[in-house]
């Protein structure tokens, strides 16, 4: 990149600029010539040259206003100015600065010295326009950013409505329990995922999961995962199976969390896991058997307030081939609600950094027991709020509730 081509020299007198002109066009420069500021500012606006080396004292317009104008007519280019001046006071040399020159040669100039300040403009134009052309690289690649984000953004916004799609019906009617279903990526999309499938008129299947991580992958993963628990097709269904009359039922859940466990690790090449909690819900007696898998502890509230806390912990899916899962079950009487909860619920977090955790779930299950089922999350959410000081959630949020009716 050649940094000077063109040098316009501005003097009054005829012979300094024939010296001057000489001086510069032996090293390869181009001279213009010109003899007043108002000639050189007619110049500049034709040729738009690289460097100026102009008088200080000249009649009518004077070194100092044409470096001025010369400042105010330039765009994004820039030009090195020199001013030739026998001035040496500081106050003068000031005022020269603040009118944009660069350099001061006295006069009469010396030609080494000339050539030598020529060359150190040059030095500094040469970074600039590196400079420049550095920042037009960065300005047409974010600008080419811009629109790959702007798609994928686009791109995200349509992921994210399939994905909320996974989760259809927010509330369902089954005969002899509700179930409420909350699903609130942090970003775009998340990685959890909640659901209910009904198994036949006496079983119904609750689940709560949570793959690793955050945005696409974790989603894509959800996405499959859905499909093992689809209530559209219960042959594609992992947790119901039929017997010989075509009947479907309900697999234990321990038996369908150790299949979800190889299907992970054997046909999904990924590097996540996940956690879940699987209920079987029997609707005519209220009988749950449950199989907790890495999840937060699931939660039952009994017809009046009281809320406890369920479960051992267990080991995430998708980590260890072979793994046992062990199950547990629970017995809900009319008016009892089962909650099963991702955790980014209870590590909802206080700008301060406190977390919700269990003791303040339990607070807020106890302070909404009076809401229908299908509000619950609202207000859920509503507190959630409050807590975090209405910041993002750092994590997804999700959960499902069952209320027992009975039959």
């Amino acid at each position: 990149m050649v940094a000077c081509e063109t040098v316009l020299v501005v003097d009054d007198s005829r012979v300094q600029r024939m010296l001057m002109s000489r001086y510069l066009s032996r090293p390869g420069y181009r001279v213009l010539e010109a003899a007043s500021g108002e000639e050189a500012l007619d110049i500049c606006r034709r040729e738009d040259p690289d460097l100026i080396v102009s008088d200080w004292m000249m009649p009518g317009m004077s070194g100092l206003d044409f470096c001025r104008e010369y400042r105010a007519l330039r765009g994004d280019r820039y030009g090195y100015f020199i001013l030739l001046t026998s001035k040496s006071e500081k106050d003068e040399i000031a005022r020269g600065l603040e009118a944009g020159a660069d350099d001061f040669l006295a006069k009469p100039p010396n030609v080494a010295e000339l050539r030598a300040r020529v060359r150190a403009g040059e030095r500094i134009l040469k970074m600039e326009r590196e400079l420049t052309e550095k920042n037009r690289l960065v300005t047409s690649t974010l600008a080419e950013l811009q629109v790959l984000y702007d798609a994928i953004d686009r791109d995200l916004v349509e992921a994210k409505r399939l994905q909320q799609s996974l989760v259809p019906d927010r509330f369902r009617q089954f005969h002899g329990a509700d179930v409420s279903l909350m699903l609130q990526p942090s970003g775009h999309v998340g990685g959890d995922l909640v659901g209910a499938f009904q198994v036949n008129d006496r079983e119904i299947g609750v689940y709560s999961i949570d793959v690793s991580g955050h945005g696409i992958t974790s989603a894509l993963m959800t996405a499959r995962l859905a499909g093992y628990f689809s209530g559209n097709s219960r042959r594609q269904n992992i947790a119901i199976q039929t017997d010989e009359w075509d009947d479907p039922s309900m697999r234990s859940p321990a038996e369908v969390v150790e299949k979800l466990n190889r299907l992970v690790l054997d046909e999904m090449e990924t590097e996540h896991y996940l956690t879940i909690l699987l209920a079987r819900v029997m609707l005519d007696t209220g009988q749950i058997t449950m199989c907790q898998a890495g999840h937060p502890h699931p939660a039952v509230q009994r017809a009046g307030v009281m809320v406890e806390f369920l479960g051992a912990g267990g080991m995430p899916v998708g980590l260890i081939p072979g793994a046992a899962f062990e199950e547990f079950e629970l017995q809900l009487e009319p008016g009892d609600r089962l909650f099963l909860g991702s955790d980014g619920i209870t590590e909802c977090a206080t700008p301060e950094g406190a977390l919700l955790d269990d003791d303040g779930l339990r607070r807020i299950m106890e302070r909404n027991a009076h809401l229908p089922s299908e509000r619950f999350f609202e207000a859920l959410l509503w507190d959630l709020n409050k807590w975090s000081d209405d910041r993002d959630f750092g994590d997804d949020v999700s959960g499902a509730l069952i209320e027992y009716c009975g039959q």
